[in-house]
């Protein structure tokens, strides 16, 4: 097999293998088997490990010495200081988006907030999570990318990737429930018109304590879930 194959393989294994811890199908804590790896993705043991490897620099699979991997757990007090870095971080951001962006950034978050307000029929339930997921994270992330800073979006890639797996349990209790969805929606328009008046305390007060809001909703899903 080539080099560009295997790569794939690896990118491949990478993408499957972290969508489901993710989204659930592995307990916080199970131990991740290299034989079900192999069976469950087709793969062999090369790009396994590969994937294996950079999730565990991602935080979300843990490398038990001489005994393999396991899934990283979840706590309670792991979703507050996500959540919290999260928060502050994209506050900051804000604050220098609305110092450095211009017409163009304006116009992306008008966009952006259009299109996540208008989310088209789907087929199914998923299909409907998927769309409203991705204008979401499109949507937050054109607010913040007006700051000009590649390292500060890279960071905020990399802590966003860490709180995903709790991001989900809120997403799926939100996005099935139309009044939810409405309210996010308003949050969302009071958000874009700060924003776009510039008031930056306030724009920076609003979105964290925005981006906040999911983790009551959390803390219940995991206690009745027996993840807490």
């Amino acid at each position: 097999m080539d080099t560009i194959s295997k790569q794939n393989l690896g990118v491949s294994a990478y993408h499957w293998l972290k969508r489901d811890i993710i989204r659930g199908a592995f307990t916080p804590g199970e131990k991740l088997l290299m034989s079900g790896l192999k069976e469950r993705y087709g793969l062999g043991i090369g790009p396994l490990r590969e994937a294996l490897s950079q999730l565990v620099a991602e935080s979300l699979v843990v490398a038990i010495s001489q005994r393999g991997y396991r899934v990283a757990p979840m706590s309670l007090s792991e979703l507050a200081d996500l959540y919290d870095a999260r928060a502050q971080l994209e506050g900051l951001m804000l604050e220098l988006a609305i110092q450095r962006g211009g017409d163009d950034w304006e116009a992306d978050i008008l966009a952006k907030a259009h299109t996540l307000a208008k989310v088209t029929e789907v087929n199914s339930p998923e299909e409907l999570l998927e769309v409203w997921d991705a204008r979401h994270k499109a949507f937050h992330t054109a607010i913040v990318a007006g700051c000009n800073s590649p390292h500060l979006l890279k960071v905020r890639e990399s802590l966003f990737d860490q709180v995903e797996r709790y991001r989900h349990l809120w997403l799926r209790e939100t996005v099935f429930a139309a009044e939810a969805l409405e309210r996010k929606r308003q949050e969302h328009a009071a958000l874009v018109e700060v924003i776009l008046s510039r008031d930056t305390p306030r724009a920076s007060r609003m979105m964290r304590e925005h981006l906040m809001t999911p983790v009551p909703i959390i803390t219940e899903v995991m206690k009745r879930r027996g993840l807490a």
